[in-house]
C-alpha cells in the first residue's frame, strides 16, 4: 500500500489524525482500492471514530492486493506530523507488503529536507466497525461548530457529560409564564439523581430557529448524556475544516452520532468522511424527573 498527500489535502489529513489522537490510542487502518479507512477506540470503549478517505483525496493512491489490514499507536503518526504543515512539499507513507512489520513515512520538506520514520505495526488488528444507519435516527440537529463552541462556554471548563433533552417545536406562541419561553431545547449538566452533587450546576435553554441550522425531532421528549471530551474535539476538527455538524440521536441508553455536513451519503462530491459514535447514559433524566414529581 501507499499513498502520498500535499497542499489542502495535507491539512485536511493531519486535521483527521489529531481528532483521532483526541478519541483513542490505537490507528486501526483497512485499505481497500474503494477507500481508506480510520478506526479508532477509547479505553472505556464508549467512544468510537472512524474517517473514511475516497482514492481521489490522494496525490498518489495504490493498494497491491484486494485489502490491507494493519494497526499503529496513533501518537507516533502524531509525532510524525507535529512538522508544521506549510513547510511540507508532501508526505509519502508505504507498507512494502501486507506483512511487513513496519511502516514508512516520508516528509517532504520545502527546504529540500527529508524526513524518514519507521513506525511498528500490528498486521492482525482487532478492527471493530460500527455500522449506523444515519437515517435511522428519528432526532437530528445541524449546528455550526462556532455556535456549538459558543453555546459549550456557557458551561465549566471541566465538565465532563453533558445532557441535550429534545422536544417538539409548538407552532403555539411562547408561553410568558413558562420557565423556558417555549425553547425546544435544553443543554444541561444537572443530573437529578446525584442530591449532594456540589458542583456548579448550569442548564441552558435553546432556540433551534435561532442556533441551528436545521431542528428535527417528533413526540415526546427525549434526553441523552453522554462524554464531552470527545464532543469538543470534533468540534474543533469541524470547525477547523469549515463545515458543519450534524448530530443524529434517538433517546437515553442509545448512541449518539455525529458527522461533519459533508459526509460522502451527503451528495456533496466530497472524498472523504468521518463519523463518530459516543455511548450514552442508560438512565433518562426526563424519566428521573417525571417521577419525583408524581404524588405521594
Amino acid at each position: 500500500m501507499e499513498f502520498s498527500l500535499s497542499g489542502n489535502g495535507l491539512k485536511t489529513f493531519a486535521r483527521c489524525i489529531t481528532c483521532l489522537a483526541r478519541t483513542g490510542n490505537e490507528l486501526a487502518v483497512q485499505s481497500a482500492s474503494s477507500q481508506l479507512e480510520f478506526h479508532t477506540l477509547n479505553s472505556s470503549r464508549s467512544a468510537y471514530q472512524s474517517i473514511t478517505f475516497k482514492p481521489d483525496f490522494f496525490n498518489v493512491y495504490t493498494i497491491f492486493g484486494a485489502q490491507v489490514k494493519f494497526s499503529v499507536l496513533v501518537k507516533a503518526v502524531s509525532a510524525i506530523l507535529r512538522t508544521p504543515i506549510q513547510s511540507i512539499d508532501h508526505l509519502r507513507v508505504q507498507l512494502p507488503d501486507p506483512d511487513a512489520s513496519k511502516v514508512q513515512w516520508t516528509l517532504e520538506c520545502n527546504n529540500g529536507m527529508r524526513k524518514a520514520c519507521s513506525i511498528t505495526c500490528n498486521i492482525e488488528p482487532d478492527i471493530q466497525h460500527l455500522t449506523l444507519d444515519r437515517n435511522g435516527f428519528p432526532s437530528n440537529f445541524i449546528v455550526r461548530p462556532h455556535d456549538l463552541n459558543r453555546l459549550l462556554a456557557n458551561f465549566q471548563s471541566s465538565l465532563q457529560e453533558i445532557t441535550i433533552i429534545a422536544t417538539e417545536i409548538t407552532s403555539s406562541p411562547a408561553d410568558a409564564a413558562s420557565e423556558i419561553g417555549g425553547k425546544a431545547v435544553e443543554l444541561r449538566n444537572i443530573n437529578p439523581t446525584k442530591d449532594n452533587d456540589s458542583s456548579l450546576h448550569t442548564q441552558l435553554w435553546i432556540d433551534p430557529a435561532e442556533e441551528f441550522v436545521l431542528y428535527n425531532h417528533v413526540g415526546d421528549p427525549v434526553d441523552i448524556t453522554f462524554g464531552v471530551k470527545e464532543l469538543k474535539a470534533f468540534v474543533s476538527f469541524c470547525e477547523s475544516c469549515e463545515v458543519d455538524i450534524h448530530l443524529y440521536f434517538e433517546k437515553a441508553g442509545e448512541p449518539i452520532l455525529m458527522a461533519p455536513k459533508i459526509g460522502l451519503s451527503d451528495s456533496s462530491g466530497s472524498n472523504f468522511d468521518a463519523t463518530l459514535v459516543l455511548a450514552t447514559m442508560l438512565i433518562s433524566q426526563l424519566r428521573d424527573e417525571n417521577a419525583s414529581e408524581e404524588p405521594q
